[in-house]
């Protein structure tokens, strides 16, 4: 099993748990910010379960019909998994909204915050682990997870002081501000998620300080005339480069191949997590004007 696969098996055991206990202490105390939280577990569950399926998918070699792979399942899926964050922090802040309107009272306050202090500690425990995992993978799908759990942090965080200041003062609309708080918070932490993922399904083009690099290494080398047609993009795992190397009429296609490979090299180096796959045309003049469209 991979790293990524694993990381979702571990999360999503974690959300289980989470669930279970959050649910429970949530019905019985009437507490919106703890039923949220409870809520936003059983997304966060589903949400690991689909991320899973769409690593498995991800990771699926080449094919016949998908000569690509299905590298951007992933990108779909974080913008699945920033959609359904929203759609919780509305819910969320829907019913904090109507706490405040039927002003609700909040039961059992010492086990609630006892079993959010747990729940913190569990959160930051997976949050680490998962951060660890999307920086040695660089994988989409892993760092959105990781993102969304760390929201769980401060909202747990926020839960805590907010049934602290409940039990020492009594006002219960605390609770609910925190919760409507907290909504907020959730939505706008979804934006980053859900406009990463759109940009690689638009093929956007690979990060600006490394398609500079990549633009330094073609000026500087040896044996080229100049370029064009230069594109990037990334799926999953993988930096895709097209461009247009020129050269001399009279080198040998031998000696701009060896040219070529070269480029390859040097430009794999600037990102060794990801896999380079390069489209480079050799054309033995500037043939952009009279060829436009590459």
């Amino acid at each position: 099993m991979t790293q990524q696969k694993r990381a979702t098996v571990v999360s999503s055991s974690v959300s289980v748990v989470l669930i279970i206990i959050k649910l429970i202490l949530g019905i019985l105390s009437g507490s919106v910010a703890v039923l949220a939280s409870a809520i936003d577990s059983v997304l966060d569950l589903i949400v690991s379960l689909f991320n899973f399926f769409a690593i498995s998918k991800a990771e699926e070699n080449e094919d016949e019909k998908f000569n690509y792979g299905k590298g951007k399942i992933e990108a779909l899926a974080a913008v699945i998994e920033g959609t359904v964050i929203t759609m919780s922090g509305l819910y969320i802040f829907y019913s904090a909204v109507m706490k405040y309107l039927h002003h609700e009272k909040v039961a059992l306050l010492d086990t609630s915050i006892l079993v959010m202090g747990i729940s913190l500690v569990i959160t930051i425990g997976l949050v680490l682990y998962l951060q660890s995992v999307a920086k040695k993978t660089n994988s989409l799908v892993i760092k959105s997870d990781a993102l969304h759990y760390k929201t769980d942090i401060y909202t747990n965080i926020a839960i805590l002081v907010s049934l602290v200041l409940v039990k020492m003062t009594g006002f219960d609309i605390i609770d609910a501000i925190v919760g409507g708080a907290i909504a907020i918070y959730i939505i706008y932490s979804a934006y980053e998620i859900i406009s990463e993922g759109i940009y690689i399904l638009l093929d956007g083009a690979l990060e600006k300080e490394i398609v500079e690099k990549i633009k330094y290494i073609l000026d500087t080398q040896e044996g080229i005339t100049g370029y064009h047609f230069l594109k990037t993009r990334h799926s999953a795992h993988t930096n895709y480069v097209d461009v247009h190397l020129v050269f001399t009429p009279e080198i040998s296609l031998l000696d701009a191949h060896r040219i070529s490979d070269r480029v390859e090299e040097q430009i794999r180096a600037l990102d060794t997590k990801n896999r380079w796959v390069f489209n480079i045309h050799l054309d033995p003049y500037d043939d952009s004007e009279i060829n436009p469209d590459g």
